[in-house]
This record gives C-alpha cells, structure tokens and sequence, in this order.
C-alpha cells in the first residue's frame, strides 16, 4: 500500500472523524464565546463572574470579561494550530469555569454542561496524541 493510499485510509476512520468534529467546535466555539465577551450579545457575561473574582481582578467585573474573552479566543485559535495543546488549555480553561460557576451557586446546570465539554476537550486531547511506534 503507497503511504497516500495509507494515509487515505488512516483519515476515513471513525476515530479521525471524531477529531475533526470535536477540533472544529473547540476552535470556533471559544472563538465566538470570547468574541461575545466584548458584545454580549448572547448573555449579560459579567453576570456570570463570582464576585470573590470580581474582586481579585482589577477594574469592572466587564474588564475582566474582555480579558476572558481574549483569552478565550486564543485558546481556540491554538486548538486550531495545536489541538494537543490547545485542547488541554480548553479543558484546564472549562475546570477553573466550572469551579467559579460552582461558587456562584446559581449555574449548577452550567457547570454540569461545561463538565460535559470539558470530558470532550479530553477526548480531543487524546485524540490529536500521535500514536507510539
């Protein structure tokens, strides 16, 4: 078999494709998320912000919403470039969302779905892992 005929195989399987959907969503989904940090267009975001947060961060609880956003949107850009890494910045990302959501108290049905992206983010990260010869 020709190393094209290999890879052809090798990226038409199931497993490949689970890489490519779950890279897909962790690129564009922090992408917009972060860009909607600096709109809020899809929710009031600094609403979302513990205020024991708040309080350690400088500036408005909306300062520090652009700052998340933009950290946001590099985190999905590197799962772009690097879906290894990047992945594993998502997850470490959606840990720390979860723990302020689990603070705040209110957002436990929040803080369930995002465990639920972050197992994906997981997933992705085992996934993009070249396999050992």
């Amino acid at each position: 078999m020709t190393t094209t005929a290999f890879a052809r195989v090798r990226h038409s399987t199931p497993a490949h494709h689970a890489f490519l959907l779950l890279r897909t969503a962790f690129t564009v989904a922090p992408v917009a998320f972060g860009l909607d940090k600096f709109f809020n267009l899809l929710t009031d975001w600094p609403g979302y912000l513990a205020p024991w947060i708040d309080g350690l961060v400088p500036g408005t609880a909306q300062q520090a919403m652009y700052a998340v956003g933009v950290i946001e949107i590099a985190a999905g850009l590197l799962v772009a470039l690097r879906p290894r890494w990047g992945a594993l910045v998502v997850a470490a990302w959606l840990a720390g969302i979860i723990v302020n959501l689990l603070i705040l108290g209110s957002y436990y049905d929040v803080a369930l779905r995002d465990f639920g992206l972050l197992a994906g983010a997981l997933a992705l990260a085992r996934l993009a892992t070249p396999p050992r010869p």
